[in-house]
């Protein structure tokens, strides 16, 4: 039986469960209490007392309704539901008592503060503050932190909400700040002045009600109102984060994460957050051309008719690399399928199997780890591969559940089991009899692509999926390319994998794939953004849009497709991927055209041959087909991504992300005091 409550709300009853926190309860009732410190994600602090409310027949006092719960309250004398006002005499005074209070030593930087526009001090102040101060004595100044290359601080402006202290120790896992101090002395800061080492820190930006965290590349370079607001989707890992795009002019200026509670809440991961300098730096845009040895400026009629030349009649093999489009892929795919060659998009050789999608995407949606009493990582540091999604597994563990780690020892910000770092631990996880009460709670087995790029990876997957089997828990293929799930659906495989489809390749069409070594001997034609390591062994460049300059499909992790959309236009003479390939169909000549002209027709054509791609934003079932548990190596596992910050050619055409990655190095070798 729920524990439901009445309770009336400024004249309005509302029936909510007990648990409930009377600001729960108002917006349940569809009434707006501000507060500076209360966030639903992290745990209730009651320190700024902003969301006071009346409760009519308690104590003579507001009550702070983020701290009292609905079954908290008594009814009336003869039974009534209990009665709360948020917009009384009482309450309005007290908080333009607090408001007052907040304001005593807050600057007046609102002219030149990052925050202006954005900022919950400024929106409240104007509802609740008061036209005059009586304040006269000297201001509080506080010293600024110096946290790192992303956060800049402005600590004379801090309220003391502690919004950061708790997130960084609560989601993001690493005790780093707290609050020193008492009285006017108190402050937040970093202990002993450390850099927040953690791949979320950014999200204090957002978290910040004032100015007092600010985005340092960001700041003093626009302002809210200048902005031109794009929803769309994260392409830097797998996850699929739903972010904002905020450009000026052709611009990008700063990216945001937006709210989506199946998959990545409201947080993003630095690299997400910051990479957006990268879009500027070392673009392809306009085509080139390989003549005695040097890449020479060419014109697209010319390079479409050199392309067409060198495919003519030999074997094509397409590469589809890790932030590629479905639509693209799909172009492609129909292109070379057409004149007799062959695609592959497991460039980094993982040996996923083509056509079974419970083994390359598996049956686990990502809210699915929310719940799960057991989580079972194979061969994966979710702290480096999807940050959110450890920040989800880590939310899991605060609730109880337990996690198993096989794979190299690593720092998951979490307590967890560590079984083992070879195949012979995985081979005895997978065997052992499972009892009954672990089989009937939930729980998760979640495979990294590290544990499947080996000569025995489908065996690896066939031992994880016996072992999801006999524990009764879904599975989840933990991918680190965000094209991957989208280009296998399209059916972008060769039969053998990559060694395979390289061998005997007289052109090879690279759509992208920066992270692969292609030999001598191939004529590469190269479709990106970036003059990163494909452009550089290409024979003929074709310079493609990044992820923010075309609308887009993507297929995330746990198999939902997501619609990216356009923010900014490529620059020079760059074009969509899908127009690229339309456009050098047309040159192959009669019978080889792709049939359709425009993004909507192909989308047409893309649905009717995977329909449900068509069903945006939604998990579809995949059908349990296990692999055969093989025959394992004795290898140990190695995880996929050896340094976060350049996993891209993206990321590693920031200069940002290179000082990260630069500052991690530096952490990681430190010496200390004994040594």
């Amino acid at each position: 039986m729920s524990d439901l409550r009445k309770i009336i709300i400024d004249g309005h009853e509302v029936e909510v469960p007990g648990a409930m926190t009377l600001i729960q309860a108002c917006e349940q009732a569809g009434v707006e209490v501000p507060r500076f410190c209360y966030h639903e994600r992290l745990s209730i602090a009651g320190n700024c007392r902003m969301c006071l409310v009346e409760v009519v027949g308690g104590p003579p006092k507001p009550a702070a309704s983020c701290a009292m719960q609905v079954r908290d309250l008594r009814p009336g004398p003869e039974g009534q539901p209990p009665v709360v006002k948020t917009n009384s005499p009482m309450v309005k005074k007290a908080r333009e008592g607090v408001m007052e209070f907040l304001l005593i030593n807050h600057p007046l930087d609102c002219p030149i503060c990052d925050q202006g526009g954005e900022c919950d001090l400024q929106d409240q102040a104007m509802a609740y503050g008061v036209d005059f101060s009586r304040f006269r004595e000297p201001k509080r100044a506080s010293e600024d932190l110096d946290i790192g290359p992303l956060i800049e601080t402005h600590m004379t402006r801090c309220i003391s909400c502690t919004r950061c202290v708790r997130f960084t120790s609560e989601v993001a896992g690493v005790t780093i700040m707290g609050q020193t101090g008492r009285g006017e002395d108190a402050e937040i800061t970093t202990y002993l002045g450390a850099v927040i080492d953690s791949n979320l820190s950014g999200n204090v930006i957002d978290l910040c009600p004032v100015g007092a965290l600010v985005s340092k590349p960001y700041a003093f370079t626009a302002r809210p109102w200048e902005l031109t607001k794009t929803e769309t989707i994260d392409v830097m890992d797998a996850l699929g984060s739903s972010i904002r795009v905020d450009t000026k002019g052709r611009e990008v200026m700063r990216i945001l994460p937006r709210n989506h509670d199946g998959v990545n809440e409201e947080w993003i991961s630095d690299k997400t957050r910051f990479v957006w300098d990268g879009l500027r730096r070392q673009r392809l845009d306009q085509p080139y051309m390989r003549r005695n040895g040097k890449l020479r400026p060419v014109t697209w009629g010319q390079a479409l008719k050199a392309a067409a030349e060198a495919m003519a009649g030999k074997k094509v093999l397409g590469l589809v690399g890790d932030l590629v489009p479905v639509e693209a892929a799909f172009a492609l795919k129909s292109l070379v399928d057409g004149i007799g060659g062959s695609v592959e998009c497991r460039t980094d050789g993982a040996r996923l199997p083509a056509g079974n999608r419970s083994a390359y995407v598996g049956t686990a949606t990502i809210e699915d780890i929310d719940n799960a009493r057991m989580i079972q990582l194979i061969g994966t540091d979710p702290r480096s591969e999807a940050p959110v999604l450890n920040a989800r597994i880590r939310k899991a563990w605060t609730r109880g559940a337990t996690v198993g780690l096989v794979g190299p020892a690593v720092d998951l910000t979490y307590d967890h089991v560590h079984v083992g770092t070879d195949r012979a631990a995985l081979a005895e996880l997978s065997a052992k009899t499972i009892s009954e009460a672990t089989r009937a709670a939930p729980s998760v087995v979640i495979v990294g692509q590290g544990a499947i790029t080996e000569a025995d990876g489908e065996a690896v997957l066939g031992h994880a999926m016996q072992l999801a089997q006999n524990s009764n828990s879904k599975l989840m293929i933990l991918h680190t390319a965000a094209a991957r799930v989208g280009a296998m659906d399209v059916g972008c495989t060769t039969e053998g994998g990559l060694a395979a489809a390289l061998e005997g390749a007289e052109v090879i069409y690279n759509l992208g794939a920066d992270e692969i070594e292609i030999g001598e001997g191939a004529f590469v034609i190269y479709q990106g953004s970036h003059g990163d390591r494909g452009a550089h062994r290409a024979d003929l460049i074709l310079p493609g849009a990044a992820y923010t300059e075309e609308s887009g499909l993507f297929v995330n992790t746990e198999g939902r497709p997501q619609l990216a959309l356009r923010a900014g236009f490529p620059p020079g003479e760059a074009k969509e991927n899908w127009a690229i390939l339309r456009a050098l169909s047309a040159e192959l000549g009669q019978g080889k055209v792709l049939p359709f002209d425009t993004l909507a027709q192909l989308r047409t054509a893309l649905v009717a041959a995977h329909p449900h791609l068509g069903r945006l934003d939604e998990v579809a079932e995949n059908a349990w087909a296990p692999l055969r548990a093989g025959k394992l190596g004795k290898a140990t596992f190695r995880n996929a991504v050896k340094d976060f910050y350049l996993t891209n050619p993206i990321a590693r055409a920031s200069v940002l992300m290179a000082e990260l990655s630069a500052n991690a190095k530096a952490r990681s070798s430190a010496k200390i005091a004994a040594e």
